[in-house]
């Protein structure tokens, strides 16, 4: 069985800017200590979410340093290197390692659309210059590239690829995948609509983005599957759908970042080319956060 590097909930945390537009590490400290006093087992950055494809070389160093140190061991963090130059990624990933992240997560090359052959070879040279566990991260709706369970299969026998974030929607891939692999690889659902179906068919967890304002939540759904209470799990991922519908109604991290606002932090404008999330959205954000806050767990 290949390493765990966490099981249950890793929030994919969105990043704060100032009204100048720079990375508000007060907020995102405060945003870091709610995920871990409300029981979530991991913390992404640099992700999506995060908005790593609009961060400097420069801040996604300061972010993931500054993560590792307030984290301090506390739970797991793994660092988003992903990009579609194999070069740079490997600079990435030594730079996390350096300062002290437990795992990586490296989406697959987008824009360059390679083929299944380059993302195996891609992935080798990656996994070659570090130590530590990588988790693949599949997302065909942003990339253009969607890994095949057979390419899955060959990644799967390296010895530090031990996950994957599986986002490509479509469950009978994922089930092939993991009737493929078997432990060889786990799968965190890269999907808050789809975590209890992906934990169905063996995955370990989420990489959640409806975390970032419902982490107890999301973290107490996980746990019930688990520990067997299907039922109550099952009521819970349902009753969380219409602000899991909510938070991708516009292009995520707009909406997240508004429902942030919505609970008392301070995280500012997502940044060009994303907008502001729309009134009606806020308002419907707004309605469900509440709903889902009146929820007995």
């Amino acid at each position: 069985m290949k390493e765990i590097i966490f099981k249950g909930v890793g929030t994919a945390i969105a990043t704060p800017f100032d009204k100048d537009d720079n990375i508000n590490f007060d907020e995102f400290k405060k945003l870091i200590e709610y995920q871990i006093e409300n029981g979530v087992s991991s913390i992404i950055v640099c992700g999506t979410t995060g908005e790593a494809s609009t961060l400097s070389q420069e801040e996604k160093q300061e972010l993931i340093k500054y993560c590792v140190k307030v984290v301090n061991k506390r739970i797991p963090v793994i660092a988003g290197i992903g990009s579609n130059n194999t070069k740079l990624v490997v600079e990435n990933e030594k730079f996390a390692q350096k300062v002290g992240v437990d795992g990586l997560l490296a989406v697959t090359p987008y824009y360059n659309k390679t083929t299944q052959e380059g993302l195996i070879a891609h992935y080798k040279l990656i996994a070659s210059q570090t130590n530590l566990p990588i988790i693949l991260y599949n997302v065909p709706s942003r990339t253009g590239v969607n890994i095949l369970p057979s390419t899955y299969l060959e990644l799967s026998k390296i010895k530090n690829i031990v996950a994957t974030k599986e986002a490509n929607g479509d469950i009978t891939s994922m089930i092939q995948t993991k009737y493929i692999c078997g432990d060889n690889l786990h799968i965190y659902s890269g999907n808050d609509d789809q975590i209890l179906p992906v934990l169905s068919i063996g995955g370990i967890g989420v990489i959640s983005v409806l975390s970032n304002v419902a982490p107890k939540y999301t973290s107490e759904m996980v746990k019930k599957f688990l520990n067997c209470e299907i039922h109550q799990a099952a009521n819970m991922q349902l009753n969380a759908i219409e602000l899991i519908r909510s938070l991708f109604k516009e292009v995520n991290p707009i909406p997240v970042k508004a429902a942030l606002e919505i609970i008392g932090y301070s995280f500012g404008k997502p940044r060009l080319p994303l907008l502001e999330c729309s009134e009606e959205l806020k308002k419907e954000l707004e309605k469900n956060i509440l709903k889902l806050k009146n929820i007995q767990i």
